[in-house]
């Protein structure tokens, strides 16, 4: 199963970012996103940014996560995404 995990950017350097999600940061790729900015969501999966979403839908979909048992969390290794028994 593939999996996007929404992340803020919270800097950008060229075609770099890095970006936060439930205490956890990263770097991803942007290459596909244009005009990406600080401050806004975007859709990764890996290292690269697949899509740009709203504030809106960013919460939409962890919410969503926590619903069918993945949730976002502080400290679990760089996607933040977790089951209940194991790293995804």
């Amino acid at each position: 199963m593939c999996l996007s995990v929404p992340y803020k950017i919270i800097s950008v350097d060229g075609d770099w970012a890095e970006v936060e999600t439930a205490g956890n940061s990263r770097k991803i790729n942007l290459t596909l996103i244009k005009n990406a900015q600080i401050g806004d969501y975007v859709l990764a999966h890996g290292d690269l940014a697949i899509n740009k979403i709203s504030k809106d839908e960013a919460e939409k979909i962890k919410s969503l996560l926590s619903e069918i048992g993945l949730g976002l969390v502080h400290g679990a290794g760089d996607a933040g995404v977790v089951s209940a028994d194991k790293h995804i």
